[in-house]
């Protein structure tokens, strides 16, 4: 995810917090306006959070359905991963994913996998 897409949803998660402790502030009796006016821009902020983190998955699903069809794929061993510059320049076009990246777990994978579109 980019940065600035992190930082939008950051912002608007930080604004939706702060709507909800004004609200636990104000009695309903004395503020009601006010918190018709905060619990309009709640729904406004959800909305587009929402909208932000499903662009994002989008992004994420079309980077890993490219990956998928790269007609060769396999784990890489402990020792492909100590020089994994060396691998990287013997195949061409090599693609390598951790589990632990938010590719790697959109893929649900389990080792560091290579794609790539040459057998190696």
């Amino acid at each position: 995810m980019k940065d600035v897409e992190k930082n939008e949803i950051k912002r608007l998660s930080d604004r939706l917090d702060a709507i909800h402790h004004q609200q636990a502030d104000l009695s309903l009796v004395d503020a009601a306006e006010k918190y018709a006016e905060l619990e309009k821009e709640k729904a406004t902020l959800e909305t587009e959070i929402a909208r932000l983190r499903e662009q994002h998955s989008q992004k994420l699903s079309k980077e890993a359905q490219k990956l998928l069809k790269m007609p060769f794929r396999r784990a890489i061993s402990k020792k492909e991963q100590a020089d994994l510059g060396k691998l990287k320049k013997s195949i061409r076009g090599l693609v390598v994913v951790h589990p632990m990246t938010a590719l790697g777990r959109e893929m649900d994978l389990d080792v560091m996998t290579g794609f790539a579109k040459n057998e190696f």
